[in-house]
């Protein structure tokens, strides 16, 4: 099972967010992430240490694009 990590800003409030992720990714695919709190302004999602999502200056990516996300990175590592 791959190791998938949300990053988020505990001091901007992201915590929601990360919930939110972590849920869709749970009933999704089967994906329990771990949660880590950090600063800065950052919410990340990694897949075994590889970003696939990430806040940018349109805004944040939705809990069906970080399924998505995770799900192809998942899927293109099962195929190499």
């Amino acid at each position: 099972m791959p190791a998938v990590v949300i990053t988020y800003c505990k001091p901007c409030g992201y915590l929601k967010r990360a919930q939110a992720a972590a849920t869709a990714l749970e009933s999704e695919l089967g994906i329990t992430p771990e949660l880590v709190a950090g600063g800065g302004g950052v919410f990340r999602v990694a897949v075994d240490g590889t970003v696939v999502a990430a806040k940018s200056r349109q805004g944040f990516p939705g809990p069906d694009e970080i399924v998505h996300a995770v799900s192809e990175s998942i899927t293109s590592k099962s195929l190499a």
